[in-house]
Parts: structure tokens; sequence; C-alpha cells
């Protein structure tokens, strides 16, 4: 109805944003750090959207979060419950617990989002740790990469922390058998555990000042930490540029890919819209944590079928395999039973997810910059490794619901108990073995293809009379990612006079390398494959 007063309301906010540009181009390189990202190459592949799923699933936490906090309250003082949850009616109850009845069932929208919550808090850690995969099968860690790699890590410790204190926020009976078990795990350790655990909990179990604790922990420190460390990840990916996958017109030495505007910012604002919608489907439609058919804490019970979310399933799950070893020493108990899978696994776990890429750089004897992405199949033993470490978190997942697996299947506890205890020794050692020559024989299959060609499925036969399969020759993109592989070779076998330290090196990298297909190549082609591989030297080439 007013086109003149629109066209003019229009231009006013265009004046606008173009003077609030211009202030502050004058006063911070606005324009030039634009310029460079706008023109950012991102490499395009399926696998590269784990990191970005991780991402818009934190956002997505943080927003929901936000709602919560506002209706949420930790305190532990009790008493008589009487919401709009009729079956509760009378029960002494905690705050923290009947604050949560009421975002459930008073709050409009307070179960969506408290769903929503719960759901994104699952997909950000399974979007975590198989980005974190991803990076390990792919070689995404080596130089120049190893820092983020140790920011990653560091991501999914804090992520790991986060999903525990905001389980333990509801006090109802399963988070409250939890902390039970967090407690535990705390005064088990040697000489300080009896004192950390009074401080934490402000006396003996179950305190009265935890949960207040966890929530500031939940909502402040951690959030805090990990928004930074996404940031600081997010900066490094952009400064070292991403890896990409060896195809043709890639090399060691550019980043090929689609701009950062319009192309990548459409598709991956696409993508966390994506992510918004199942979330909050999942929060509609998916029960999760029911926390009144739980019922409010208390000590003196325990919850039937009680199993931790996934994340954390492998200490439930190594806590009931390890058998009942304790003893006493210098007047202090050690809980072997409760030290060994709680305490010391995972910090063994995380010790080497640290340090891996200077293990495998110390093996190589490589101090060069990676830019392609290994192919698994390429770094058999590496690969190996990697599906090993998964069937043991796997057999301790699966240990971790013992009890409701042997109800179900009708086999008594301690039976499966022992299976398991035998799965977990034996199971990565198969799954290490088959996956190395699995590896192998797809190398050697690739060998063949490339020696040979494709298989058309024609039938051929000869002047002479045989019979043989018609094969057509590889195309150029196959050819090309067969070909052009960074795998290192054994370190030469040390002097007579070599250290034992030196020693150790050369058996390890034999032990890594030794087992290959080499590919058929030309002194012709293995010049161009390692131009093609050849240290960037600082440059940065980008298209």
């Amino acid at each position: 109805m007013f086109p003149g007063r629109r066209r003019a309301l229009k231009a006013k906010a265009r004046r606008i944003a173009e003077a609030g540009y211009v202030a502050a181009d004058r006063r911070a390189p606005v324009s030039e750090a634009a310029q460079g990202m706008m023109r950012k190459a991102f490499p395009d592949h399926w696998s590269f959207l784990l990191g970005e799923l991780a991402l818009y699933s934190l956002i997505v936490l943080v927003m929901t979060g936000t709602f919560l906090t506002l209706f949420f309250d930790p305190s532990m003082k009790s008493g008589p419950y009487l919401g709009s949850y009729s079956p509760l009616h009378g029960l002494t109850v905690s705050q923290a617990y009947a604050t949560t009845l009421h975002l459930s069932f008073d709050v409009r929208g307070g179960l969506l989002v408290r769903q929503m919550h719960h759901w994104a808090a699952l997909i950000f850690l399974a979007a975590l740790g198989v980005h974190l995969l991803r990076v390990f099968f792919t070689g995404a860690f080596r130089r120049p990469r190893e820092g983020n790699w140790m920011v990653g890590v560091t991501l999914f410790l804090l992520a790991l922390l986060e999903g525990f204190c905001g389980y333990s926020l509801p006090d109802d009976l399963l988070s409250g058998t939890g902390m039970r078990t967090a407690y535990t795990i705390v005064t088990s350790l040697p000489v300080v555990g009896t004192y950390l655990g009074h401080f934490l909990w402000g006396g003996a179990f179950p305190g009265q000042v935890i949960l207040p604790r966890l929530y500031i922990v939940h909502v402040l420190f951690v959030p805090g930490l990990l928004i930074g460390l996404v940031i600081l990840h997010l900066g490094m990916v952009v400064y070292l540029k991403h890896t990409q996958w060896p195809v043709p017109g890639r090399t060691n030495r550019n980043a090929v890919g689609q701009p950062m505007f319009p192309h990548f910012t459409a598709k991956s604002a696409g993508l966390s819209l994506m992510v918004a919608g199942v979330t909050a489907w999942l929060g509609a439609t998916a029960q999760i944590n029911p926390v009144w058919n739980y019922g409010p804490y208390r000590a003196d019970q325990v919850t039937i079928d009680s199993q931790p979310d996934w994340y954390v399933g492998f200490l439930e799950g190594a806590l009931r395999l390890m058998p009942p070893w304790e003893n006493a020493v210098a007047g202090h108990t050690l809980m072997w039973n409760v030290l060994v899978p709680a305490v010391l696994l995972p910090g063994l776990l995380f010790l080497v997810l640290y340090l891996y890429p200077f293990f495998e750089k110390w093996i190589t004897g490589d101090i060069g910059e990676h830019h392609l992405c290994d192919r698994p199949r390429d770094r058999a033993t590496r690969t190996g490794l990697g599906v090993a470490a998964i069937v043991f978190y796997a057999v301790l997942l699966a240990a971790g619901a013992n009890d409701v697996t042997a109800f179900v299947f009708d086999v008594s506890v301690e039976t499966l108990t022992w299976i398991f205890r035998i799965t977990l020794v034996l199971g990565p050692l198969i799954a290490y073995l088959v996956t190395k020559r699995v590896c192998l024989a797809l190398q050697a299959h690739e060998r063949q293809l490339v020696e040979k060609g494709q298989e058309t499925g024609k039938v051929e036969q000869s002047v002479y009379g045989g019979i043989s399969g018609g094969h057509r020759p590889l195309d150029s993109k196959r050819r090309y990612r067969a070909l052009v592989r960074d795998v290192p070779r054994p370190l030469a076998a040390p002097g007579g006079r070599a250290s034992r330290r030196e020693r150790v090196r050369f058996r390890l990298s034999n032990w890594y390398y030794r087992d290959r297909v080499d590919m058929p190549t030309t002194a012709e082609q293995r010049a161009q494959i390692a131009e093609r591989l050849r240290d960037p030297v600082g440059e940065s080439q980008e298209r």
C-alpha cells in the first residue's frame, strides 16, 4: 500500500548498514578478513560433515540449556512434592527433582526442550566421537595439525564431563545411582580419595552441595571452555586449511574446494537447520530420561536395569568385569576393582590419544606437512589398531548391561561376565588381525585393478580358443587415488652400537610399515607422485 515508504525504509537501512561497516572497517581489518574468509576453499566430502554436526548440536545444546536454566533449581533441600504429577504426591523430593518435574509437566514446551537438550547431547558426543575416528583413520592428525588433534581430544573429554554433570542434575533414582558410582570412584584414589570425596560432596555421601556445584560446572565452567576450544579449533582449521582426499587436481600443495560464500555457507546453514529439525522431532516423538518413572533419589535404593548414557557406559562395563581385588598398604585400602577400570583405564586411554600423533611421527621420522587424507586401507596397522580399540570399547559397553542381557537370554550373570572378560582380551586381537588382512587384501585387489583394469563382464575368446574375462582401464580418478598415496617405508636397521631406544624404534617402524602392497609404477609416475606429495614448505596455494 505504501511502496514509496517501503523503498525509503530500505534505503535508510542500507545507509545505516554501510555506515556501520565503514566505521568498523576503519577501526579493525574487517574488509581484509572478510575477503580472505569469503575466498577460503573448503574441500567437499560427506565425512567432513561430522565436525559440523557436532558444532550445530552444540548450538542446540546452548539454546535449549539457556531455556532450562531459567526454570531449574539445583538445590538439594527436600520437601513434600505438591506438583501436578499425582503419582508422586506427598513423597519427599529435592528441589532439583521437583523443578525437573515442573519443567516437564507445567512449563509450556518444557518437556520438549528438556528432551531436545538430552538428544542434542547424545548427538553432540556421537558426532564428536565419530569425527575423532575419521581424523584418526585418515591421518588428519599429522603435522601441522597435532595441536588441533589435542584440542579435539580435550573437547571430547570436556563433553564427557559435561554430559555426566547434566545427567546427574535431576536427582532422580537413576542419576543418583550414577552419583553413588562417581563417589566410589573418587574415594578409590589412594590417600587423597576420602578427603576429595568429602570436599566435593560436602561430607559423607549423598552430601548436600554436590548438585549446586555440578550445576555451576555444567552451565558455566565447562560450556565456557567448550565454546572457547571450539572457536580455537575452527580458527586452526581455517589457518591450517582443511585436509582433502587425493583426487586429480588435489595435491599436498593446494586446497581445492568450494568458496566460503555462497556455496559452503548455504550448505552449512542448511545442515544446521536439519540438525535443529531432527533434534526437535526426536524431542517431540522419542521419550528419553523419564525421571518421573524412576522417582526421587534415595540412598538406600537402586534402580533396576540402571545403566548410564552410552558415552560413559564403557566405565560401567569395566567396573563389572574387574575382579574384586583390593589390599591394604600402610593403613590405606587400595580398591583395585574400582581404581583400575574407572581411573587408570580412562586415564591411559586419553594419554594414548594425546600422544599418538607424536608416537607415529617418531616411528616414521617424518617431519613434513601432510594435507592429503590417508585411505584407511593404505595404513593397515593403524586401521587395525583403531578397529581393535572400537571392539574393546564395544565389549565394555555391552558388559555394562550384563544383568539385563542375562535376564533376557536366561543366562547366568557369572557365566556372561566370564564370556565378556575373555572377549575383552581376544576380541580386539582378532579384530586387529582381521582388519589388517582385509586392508592388505584391498591393496592387492587395487594393484590387480591397476595392472589389468576393471572387469567389463564380457567374456573374450582368443584366436587359439582361450577364454578370458574382458577388462577396461581404470578411470583417471580411481587410478589417481590408488597411486597417489603417502605410505612411509620402515626405518633402516640401526648399526651394532645403536641404543636400545633406536632398536625399539626400528622394531616398531618395521611392525607398522613392513606389510604393504606396492603399486606398479614407472619411474616417471613415481616422480609425478612425489611431486604431488611434496612438502608445501610454507606455501599456501588455494583455488
